[in-house]
């Protein structure tokens, strides 16, 4: 990337008229955009195309806007809810005005999944619900069952805004032209060459017993992931792709990632089902460059 453009893109952290007024459309656990600044000081002096593979919320992302971008993740329903966005904003905002916040009403449309049917649904129905769920839900937590259906029970909420109109449309302008799809973390190194940037914001490796926070898909994300996602920086780091990657302050993952570049930072966080456990936690920031 020249360096001329990089710096560009720099000044999106602190020149909002400068960018597309877009931020994350769902409430998202573990979402980096209480950390913005911390990752903003560490960002590469110059890359090619960006890469999340956990884009999840994807705060960074919408921040940053990097003109050549490739979004992923595991979680079929987010990705495809990224991609009517992309695609089919108008239509999307359309469904999302059809919803109402009543508990009865949010009960039958979350079981929605337990029927076969529900895999032949429309796009926009599915992202539709995803986003209506997600903003409906108890603290906006995604989580799922063993068989992929969503579980979480309905919040308490005054009048929840269920269609961000405006931001919604913010976000479709944004993603047009990026890269969206539904694969493994692992596909990363098949794909990203030299000179490239990738942002990993893996689910985090519980720091306590009861901190077991990892559900967002069926097959959740264990140890063996953990281990998988470290030996997989040292693979890019041989072909010359740059990372960042986000953890929790651990032992166990300084452990992991020794040798690589590690700060330690303190980031909010809000989504716990205990309101005693909210508040700021230790995580790590670590890079190869």
């Amino acid at each position: 990337m020249p360096a001329k453009l990089l710096e560009k893109q720099l000044t999106l952290f602190t020149d909002p008229v400068s960018i597309i007024q877009a931020k994350p459309f769902v409430k998202w656990a573990g979402g980096k955009a209480k950390l913005l600044s911390e990752l903003a000081k560490r960002l590469p002096p110059s890359f090619s195309t960006y890469y999340e593979p956990f884009v999840g919320g994807g705060a960074l992302y919408f921040k940053l806007q990097p003109g050549d971008a490739v979004l992923s993740d595991r979680n079929f329903e987010l990705v495809n809810c990224y991609k009517a966005i992309r695609d089919y904003s108008e239509d999307l905002i359309d469904d999302l005005k059809i919803h109402r916040y009543k508990k009865e009403y949010y009960y039958n449309l979350r079981d929605a999944d337990r029927d076969e049917s529900f895999l032949d649904t429309s796009s926009i129905y599915r992202a539709s619900r995803f986003i209506y769920l997600n903003k409906t839900c108890f603290n906006g937590l995604y989580r799922v069952n063993k068989k992929g259906e969503f579980n979480t029970p309905i919040g308490r909420y005054r009048n929840p805004t269920i269609c961000d109109e405006g931001n919604l449309l913010a976000c479709s302008e944004l993603l047009q032209g990026v890269t969206i799809e539904a694969r493994d973390y692992q596909t990363v190194e098949v794909h990203a060459n030299s000179g490239d940037f990738v942002y990993f914001d893996p689910p985090y490796k519980p720091v306590s017993d009861t901190s077991n926070f990892t559900s967002y898909t069926a097959d959740g994300f264990g140890v063996q992931d953990q281990h998988n996602l470290a030996e997989l920086c040292v693979n890019l780091s041989k072909k010359g792709v740059k990372f960042m990657l986000s953890n929790s302050d651990c032992d166990f993952i300084l452990d992991l990632y020794k040798g690589f570049n590690i700060d330690r930072v303190r980031a909010p966080r809000s989504i716990n089902s205990k309101g005693s456990k909210r508040g700021k936690v230790g995580e790590l920031i670590i890079r190869n460059y």
